[in-house]
């Protein structure tokens, strides 16, 4: 039988320490396949073509939902994400189908979705799952709320927000896409940095070190960045303001 993702039979590539965000679902599947054992692969390959023959959400549940419930047990916790996003991709999840997998997930279910959006939704109609991230104290979904999503998609003011937010909450600043880019020569990010250093400085407080490296990206003097590449086939750049 030939599975209709067999054309992720590509290289494999080693995608440690990378967000499933950033990296193409091909490699995501090469590299789950060349570290997963026989067991796990033969149910994310049973996983992955359940997901391919009844894509999209049909009524109160769907099979492929079931699985990314399973994920974690099957996988394990260190492969779960990845496996995750090959389904909902595998499953060609539109806005609907990952607004009601986040809502109705676990906190697990809802990372992995925000890692699949720059897979799945071209446009900014899943801004409102970003920003209801953005909203939590959960670092692990923080971080991936500020993948490449949010940083083509997510408006300035919350945008700025969000950078406030991981400094804040203690997320690494290496965590938010395109933080150069969008941080270079911004004028109002830069107040807001020097407000907050201000606010922890008068209470005693340490000022996180990773406030001063995003305050001298604000610099409208510096050489601005190279264009970031691409992340996420279906996805266009963030207009901003």
């Amino acid at each position: 039988m030939t599975h209709p993702h067999s054309a992720w039979d590509t290289p494999v590539a080693d995608l440690r320490g990378t967000s499933p965000a950033l990296a193409p679902p091909a490699d995501l599947h090469g590299h789950l396949m060349a570290r997963l054992g026989g067991a796990a692969r033969d149910w994310l390959d049973r996983a992955l073509d359940e997901a391919a023959a009844q894509p999209g959400i049909h009524g109160p549940v769907t099979v492929w939902e079931l699985r990314l419930a399973e994920a974690g047990r099957r996988c394990g916790p260190e492969h779960a994400d990845a496996a995750r996003v090959l389904i909902l991709h595998a499953a060609r999840a539109g806005t609907d189908a990952v607004t009601r997998v986040y809502f109705q997930g676990t906190a697990a279910e809802r990372r992995a979705v925000l890692y699949a959006l720059p897979h799945l939704v071209a446009g900014p109609d899943a801004l409102p799952l970003v920003e209801d991230a953005l909203r939590t104290n959960d670092t692990r979904l923080l971080a991936a709320a500020v993948g490449p999503y949010a940083a083509r998609h997510l408006a300035p003011h919350h945008w700025r927000h969000a950078v406030l937010k991981c400094l804040f909450t203690g997320v690494p600043v290496d965590e938010i896409t395109d933080l150069d880019r969008r941080a270079h020569a911004d004028v109002e990010l830069a107040r807001m940095l020097g407000d907050y250093a201000a606010e922890r400085t008068a209470a005693g407080r340490p000022v996180p070190e990773d406030l001063y490296r995003v305050l001298t990206l604000t610099d409208p003097t510096a050489t601005p960045p190279a264009p970031a590449a691409r992340q996420g086939a279906r996805d266009s750049d963030a207009k901003e303001s």
